[in-house]
């Protein structure tokens, strides 16, 4: 039996699709061996610097940043900065390194990832690479001669890479508290166990302004009858703004019990256990949720993504018959409504797509990235 792994470094960034799996791992090396050393590392200004020492893990940077295809002057001086700080990066790739001295470097995407991952790959450390989106990201792609093994969500991705024999199909994590309860529990939880399903609608954190304005017309057009629970979470910025479109329509909420609009979705776990149909976007992480869960969704992917990830994650699951997918320009509260409702009152369509769902989900992921990794020491 291998033992269990002692020092591992991890780096990762940018967006918490990217740092949230790392931060799995991590929980389980620790779970495995309470005297593992961790260390993360990222990009100075990126989200991971506020995440990863919340969970409770060392945290130190590297400079590294993007490159943008403007010729704005702003954008140009930009630009400058990054082609200095690709110069640096790998300088302090190698310090940490040196450090550190860990057993094993994980990337989970994010530009931090490339300067550290190759470094460690040139030093002779064991390096491995989860992509959490169907289609690699730039750092991955660029990643892919020199980390030992890639790792990724679904079996359908392997197509995408040139040296298919590095590939694991390990999933990406889920939190364990979305297993916590059955899907009857939660809806007894919630208070939606009525008989009618529960659609759990959001766009993220902070919302997105013309999303939410159409779901203020959405939910215009439940009111009318209320064929279904229906929890949304606005988001902090757009909050006010659909509560005043709402008033505006003549729908006072509490009126309508079936129908909740929240700022945030705290106890996203249960909610999304209790789910029948969710609308939302076609993020990583949401998607990893979704079919370890065997939920299936309506996804309106965001186009304001690099390389149309979304987009790409979303036909995948419209491919294997677990999610419908509208694009924003096809979106409207009628569209989005009669979409929703053509799911929710077609018992056997919605049974094919959960079980589709199902069949995509990985739930032991974090435990299949773990040995993975721990492979990579013999």
């Amino acid at each position: 039996m291998a033992r269990p792994l002692e020092r591992v470094l991890f780096t990762c960034g940018g967006t918490a699709g990217h740092v949230n799996p790392a931060i799995a791992l991590a929980q389980l090396t620790l779970e495995r061996n309470p005297q593992a050393r961790i260390l993360f590392v990222g990009a100075e200004r990126g989200l991971e610097k506020d995440l990863v020492p919340k969970a409770g893990y060392d945290f130190t940077t590297v400079h590294i940043s993007s490159f943008h295809r403007s010729f704005k002057p702003a954008e140009i001086k930009h630009n400058l900065i990054s082609v200095g700080n690709l110069l640096r990066a790998p300088g302090e790739a190698r310090a940490i390194l040196r450090a550190f001295r860990p057993e094993a470097v994980v990337g989970t995407g994010g530009y931090a990832s490339y300067p550290l991952v190759k470094a460690a790959a040139r030093a002779g450390i064991p390096t491995a690479v989860h992509e959490s989106n169907m289609v690699p990201g730039l750092t991955t792609q660029m990643l892919e001669n020199y980390s030992g093994r890639i790792m990724v969500g679904f079996e359908s991705c392997r197509k995408h890479y040139r040296r298919p024999e590095k590939v694991v199909v390990t999933g990406t994590p889920v939190r364990s508290d979305f297993f916590a309860m059955t899907k009857a529990e939660a809806k007894k939880r919630l208070g939606v166990d009525d008989g009618r399903p529960l659609l759990v609608s959001f766009w993220g954190s902070l919302g997105a302004s013309g999303m939410n304005r159409q779901m203020a017309d959405f939910l215009t057009l439940e009111a009318g009858r209320e064929p279904f629970h229906h929890i949304h979470g606005a988001g902090k910025q757009d909050y006010p703004m659909v509560l005043e479109a709402l008033r505006e329509k003549g729908v006072r909420l509490e009126d309508h019990p079936a129908l909740r609009v929240r700022e945030y979705i705290y106890d996203m776990a249960p909610v999304m256990r209790a789910a029948d149909l969710v609308i939302c976007r076609a993020g990583a992480s949401t998607i990893s949720e979704l079919t370890a869960l065997g939920t299936p969704a309506l996804m309106v992917p965001s186009p304001y993504v690099t390389n149309n990830h979304q987009e790409k994650n979303a036909r995948a699951l419209e491919e294997a018959g677990g999610v419908a997918v509208l694009t924003e320009m096809e979106c409207s509260g009628q569209t989005l409504f009669q979409a929703a409702c053509a799911i929710l009152h077609d018992e056997a369509r919605r049974r094919k797509m959960e079980e589709a769902m199902a069949a995509l989900g990985i739930r032991d992921a974090a435990e299949r990235i773990y040995q993975t990794v721990l492979e990579l020491q013999k």
